[in-house]
């Protein structure tokens, strides 16, 4: 299988100057950087220790901020590589104040390419965040000897699947990670059905994730916001929009200067959230930045990227998208950093243990119907926003317990790499 893997993956090297044409087109990638997807590096690799994470966007290297502050303070590692597949997680990084990170995209998995990353890089020890499976660099990593931690790791029901079509080829790649340390439970037993031998579940790093700095909102919105009973959205799907306008109208019956904030998952959606909100009678208002506020607005749209934690900031009752259709959900653990309650349908099998703990912990409310929905957020814009600091220390502590726990399971490693 692996023979056929590098076949294949030989065949789109030959293909990919077409597809990054077309990525640099769409602006989908860097026009400075792209080659380093073929092992043409923009930085240089310092002498001494360089121990490598990679993941594969903005969310996963989210993740692992709090854990590469620690490392970066750390005397014995001269330099840290971390990589990623996306233009957008690129600019995360460069983000916060590291003294020994550089980024770099990461190779096309060839064999050719994975074999010349390791040759330049050297890493003592690499570590792969989330769900990340590349079969060849992994087999090169595994030839050299470098150890590969599984960080974060996260296999889905329906990736658990996919991986046990081809089992013995699924068994010969996860043997290969030195350790795995889950986010959840499930991905433990996925994970062990999948080959892997060293596995714990440790909990999920987003949990610590640090907290960003929060562009404010316009004086304008803030002040109209303030002057409204508000609840958000947020990455909503097709036809969870329309609900939202719906229990808008019942809701405003009671709560007279009631305000909706939606914040679609695709923006390019916009328009027909407008129109279809609209024909409810609701008075739309789009964020733009030359249009002034109507003081009647019913439905505020968030029409640009970016914006969601502003409005998490600012807005302490959250509906999250996703989960009424069949979706999977969304990570819930954003909006709850902000301490936002939380609502939720029953679809959120892409992140059950995280809902799971905080249903229990009463930050987030499963809404098995519209008038299950409308019960709730009438209760929850009736007690205000008391609960706010209290859910920011829930889950601090929870995060502090968990990057402690992944420190002392990976430190072993660490110092045998370093």
């Amino acid at each position: 299988m692996l023979i056929f893997y590098r076949l294949l993956t030989g065949l789109i090297l030959i293909l990919s100057p077409i597809i990054l044409a077309i990525r640099l087109l769409k602006k989908k990638e860097d026009p400075k950087r792209f080659k380093e997807k073929f092992c043409f590096f923009s930085e240089k690799k310092n002498n001494g220790k360089l121990i490598w994470f990679h993941g594969a966007s903005v969310g996963e290297l989210q993740s692992i901020v709090p854990l590469v502050e620690k490392l970066d303070k750390n005397k014995n590692i001269n330099q840290i590589l971390i990589t990623s597949n996306t233009l957008s997680s690129s600019k995360v990084i460069g983000k916060f104040k590291f003294k020994k990170v550089i980024h770099q995209f990461f190779p096309i998995d060839t064999n050719f390419l994975s074999k010349k990353f390791l040759n330049y890089w050297k890493p003592s020890i690499a570590f792969f965040i989330d769900s990340e499976i590349w079969p060849n660099m992994l087999s090169n990593l595994k030839e050299e000897e470098i150890p590969i931690i599984l960080l974060n790791a996260r296999i889905t029901k329906k990736t658990f699947k996919k991986w046990s079509i081809f089992s013995d080829f699924a068994k010969t790649l996860f043997k290969k990670f030195t350790l795995c340390l889950t986010s959840n439970n499930e991905s433990k037993k996925f994970l062990k059905k999948l080959g892997a031998k060293r596995i714990r579940y440790i909990g999920n790093l987003k949990y610590a994730q640090a907290e960003q700095k929060v562009d404010n909102l316009k004086n304008n919105i803030l002040k109209f916001l303030r002057s409204k009973k508000v609840w958000c959205a947020s990455s909503t799907h097709f036809n969870e929009e329309n609900l939202c306008g719906l229990i808008h109208k019942k809701l405003k019956k009671k709560h007279k200067n009631l305000l909706t904030i939606i914040i679609p998952r695709h923006i390019n959606r916009v328009e027909p959230i407008k129109e279809e909100l609209t024909s409810l009678n609701l008075n739309i208002h789009l964020d733009e930045p030359t249009s002034s506020i109507n003081k009647k607005t019913d439905i505020y749209i968030v029409n640009s990227y970016g914006k969601t934690k502003s409005f998490y900031n600012n807005c302490k009752n959250v509906f999250l998208g996703g989960s009424i259709i069949n979706h999977g959900g969304q990570n819930p653990l954003e909006a709850a950093r902000f301490g936002c309650k939380i609502l939720h349908g029953k679809n959120v099998s892409n992140f059950t243990e995280i809902y799971d703990f905080l249903n229990k912990n009463k930050i987030s409310h499963l809404v098995k119907s519209k008038l299950e929905f409308e019960k709730k957020l009438d209760t929850l814009l009736s007690n205000g926003n008391n609960s706010s600091k209290n859910i920011r220390h829930k889950i601090n502590h929870i995060g502090k317990k968990i990057l402690k726990d992944t420190q002392k399971e990976i430190n072993f490693f660490l110092k045998n790499a370093i």
